[in-house]
């Protein structure tokens, strides 16, 4: 279309091929083909030169907004590839939230100011869908599809998030700043987790330590867990992000022989890895966990020296 436009503004053939750098037979070619697609005739001759038909003119109008059409789309297309603009829709998890998330969202929302940021809490297994229909650029989850390339997703593990034992604060073990996980062999727990992968490092856990934890209480949040160790309604095992917001009628301990932890991973689409917000935000979410890993034990309370033998 754009070979005929030519044609009709020079007003030859030979004109048109001089302007482009084709021989006039490829023009004469490429308007052959055009007007078999079209069905009728573009162009025809006065003299030594050409002139539109009625169609030919038509199809011309069109080509121009076409072009125009065409060249914003080049243009936002290179925008996008330069990761200047497009939408950046993210799936997690509550725990991930605050303390990975969102300082990760606000490095992309500095690089990027106009890509449009969609972060959505969902639980993991509805997440992963969604990146793999293309609804969703990113997941946050603990547990990855086994058959991930399968799939033609890619998974890219962030961290390792230890469990800490929430006791109450006037708990006998409280005084210790470690603790074997065999000493609450004995407590009523708190379980601060539905059932799914998050739950199973407890639980596994606690089989390799010898004993099964019985649950006095059930939350599916850490907040209202805390509230119910705070209550005396037992102790209770919590991961480290979810601890960003403590409860002062708690105090929080480090656990070993074992140390529950959770691996927490982004899924991605395979193809999507060579996207610069993406890549912007992997490596956010990488210094987010950096920082977070290297964070103090902060707001659990002071213990004195005690017989934890440490």
């Amino acid at each position: 279309m754009q070979v005929l436009r030519a044609v009709i503004t020079s007003g030859s053939v030979t004109a048109a091929a001089a302007h482009l750098g084709y021989t006039p037979s490829a023009i004469s070619q490429q308007i052959a083909a055009l007007e078999k697609e079209a069905g009728t005739t573009l162009l025809e001759r006065v003299g030594r030169g050409v002139r539109p038909t009625e169609a030919g003119l038509l199809l011309t109008r069109y080509t121009a907004v076409i072009s125009e059409h065409l060249a914003e789309a080049e243009t936002a297309l290179a925008d996008l590839r330069a990761g200047r603009e497009g939408r950046l829709a993210v799936r997690y998890f509550a725990s991930v939230g605050p303390t990975l998330l969102a300082p990760a969202l606000a490095r992309v929302r500095r690089d990027h100011p106009a890509v449009a940021i969609d972060p959505r809490l969902t639980d993991p297994d509805d997440a992963v869908a969604e990146v793999h229909r293309g609804d969703a650029d990113l997941a946050l989850v603990v547990r990855p599809p086994a058959d991930a390339p399968r799939q033609g997703l890619h998974v890219v593990h962030l961290l390792d998030d230890p469990y800490r034992a929430v006791l109450p604060a006037g708990h006998p073990l409280a005084p210790r700043r470690v603790l074997d996980l065999a000493d609450l062999a004995g407590e009523p727990w708190v379980r601060s987790e539905p059932p799914g992968p998050c739950l199973a490092p407890v639980t596994d856990a606690c089989a390799a330590a010898g004993f099964s934890p019985d649950f006095a209480a059930t939350s599916q949040d850490y907040a209202t867990a805390q509230g119910f160790v705070a209550a005396g309604l037992g102790v209770s095992l919590v991961p480290r992000l979810g601890l960003s917001a403590r409860h002062p009628g708690v105090v929080v301990r480090r656990i070993r022989h074992p140390e529950p932890v959770r691996a927490i991973h982004a899924v991605i689409r395979t193809g999507s890895l060579r996207q610069p917000v993406l890549r912007t935000l992997l490596d956010a979410f990488r210094q987010s966990a950096e920082a977070g890993g290297a964070a103090p034990e902060a707001g659990g309370r002071a213990a004195p020296p005690g017989p934890s033998g440490d």
